[in-house]
């Protein structure tokens, strides 16, 4: 990969003077340092949101699930909604370690291991909703076919929800080996300049004995094409697998053939604005402006437009085919004139201006290479992708086809506690990921230093003219 010849008008990936020793000290040193105040800030704030979460999901599980807002008609509620947010975050790790990997995209380098990071913690997340909405949390390993006291019972593999425990178990499974096999030549970076012998220890017995030698190196390299290879296709086959939970029943609204690559799109959408929200807050915090550039960000922002400019055609089609049916069934799901003027009204609203309105001041590109509104942006979308899981679901279900079962739907201070809970799990193990792990795989930002570093493409620059 440090052999491809790049043209000196690209921009460069790594700016300022930098020399090889200068990234493996600008790399570490958020590890080797103490902690600021504002790490310990965020992390007991995180905490606190982690354990009141927690208390109620504990409280749910003494009690049941009626402490939250369902009824007879709404039976999915908050916790799928938030299930299928969660998933559709944790997408873009996988796409821009495996996908960017096949395509030899170098810009990947800076972002890839804080996107790796976010997937995994965010499918931890996800992973909690269905145990907890089986209600029977204690059986939850009835969902596996093991053998067991009742004999031959196995689990149902004709139920969606069945399909998601095994996507995401091999979704967890892959990225997880993915994102520790990247991180091995750093451990043992840390290793060789451990201070204690405690942190040497550690960092020893996770480096695996890397020594660096050719023949490592080697095996990595073909493992990383490997595993990308595999994760590839989970990249479309995981959030595939969460639309089928929708589009295989027959509720009006979800029985749609668009559901899995509109799925797809929408969670590569969402998983790319959480990954830039997370590098803005890292590169600041770490001092890594010069190896996530403002170059870095416009192209995040770019594959946005992009993934955001699918969604808005699947938005239309549903919209469209909603009224095109002429089926009075049909006038109240997610996105149809009846869901835009009636009791959910700002759920509909929300999302249009989330998703498709605000995010379309990316095509500009003094805001696309503003700090600020990038940042701002990205959030905005995360909330309005919430909100398009929570339209689908909860609109959906809101109006059945018999008027006396029409229903709202109210969650309780249950259903926000859980999700606060898992939002602050999800910030606790960023900020420990961020002390202990390198943020960014310095040894693959050395392999392309002396093609995409600035002094040397300044260097590059003068010799052809």
């Amino acid at each position: 990969m440090s052999g491809h010849y790049e043209a000196p008008i690209r921009e460069p990936l790594i700016i300022g003077h930098k020399t090889y020793h200068d990234i493996t000290e600008d790399i570490a040193r958020p590890i080797e340092e103490r902690a600021g105040k504002l790490w310990w800030v965020s992390l007991y704030a995180a905490l606190v949101l982690f354990i009141y979460g927690f208390g109620c999901i504990a409280y749910t599980i003494g009690t049941g699930i009626g402490a939250w807002g369902l009824n007879r008609t709404i039976n999915w509620g908050w916790d799928i909604t938030n299930f299928v947010w969660w998933v559709g975050i944790g997408h873009a790790g996988t796409l821009i370690s495996a996908v960017l990997l096949l395509f030899r995209q170098r810009w990947r380098m800076s972002v890839n291991r804080s996107a790796e990071a976010m997937t995994i913690f965010a499918v931890v997340q996800a992973a909690i909703f269905p145990v907890i909405h089986m209600g029977r949390v204690w059986v939850g390993y009835w969902v596996f076919p093991l053998p067991n006291q009742f004999g031959s019972l196995w689990g149902n593999f004709n139920s969606p929800l069945l399909w998601d425990v095994f996507a995401i178990s091999t979704y967890f499974s892959v990225s997880t080996v993915f994102w520790f096999m990247g991180l091995i030549p750093d451990f043992a970076m840390i290793r060789d300049r451990a201070k204690t012998p405690w942190t040497r220890k550690i960092y020893t017995f996770l480096a695996f004995g890397w020594g660096g030698k050719a023949k490592h190196w080697q095996r990595f390299e073909e493992l990383s094409l490997v595993l990308a290879g595999l994760a590839t296709p989970l990249v479309f086959s995981v959030h595939t697998t969460v639309s089928f939970d929708f589009a295989t029943s027959v509720i009006k609204g979800w029985h749609s053939t668009i559901y899995p690559p509109y799925f797809v799109a929408g969670a590569i959408f969402s998983g790319f604005a959480m990954v830039q929200t997370l590098l803005l807050v890292a590169r600041k915090v770490c001092h890594l402006e010069e190896y996530i550039t403002m170059y870095h960000i416009e192209i995040m922002n770019i594959v946005i437009i992009l993934t955001g400019g699918m969604v808005t055609v699947a938005y239309a089609t549903e919209y469209f085919i909603g009224w095109y049916s002429g089926s009075r069934f049909e006038d109240f799901t997610y996105l149809s004139p009846g869901a835009a003027v009636g009791p959910y009204w700002w759920a509909f609203w929300a999302l249009i201006s989330c998703n498709l309105i605000i995010p379309a001041l990316f095509w500009f590109k003094r805001i696309r290479t503003n700090i600020i509104a990038t940042f701002i942006i990205a959030l905005i979308i995360n909330i309005g992708m919430w909100f398009e899981r929570f339209d689908i679901i909860v609109i959906n279900l809101s109006r059945d086809y018999l008027p006396g079962s029409w229903t709202m739907f109210k969650p309780t201070i249950i259903d926000v506690g859980v999700y606060l809970g898992t939002i602050g799990f999800f910030s606790v193990l960023f900020l420990l990921y961020a002390r202990t792990f390198p943020v960014i795989a310095q040894a693959e930002l050395k392999s392309i230093l002396k093609i995409s570093g600035e002094t040397y493409k300044a260097k590059e620059g003068d010799e052809h003219h």
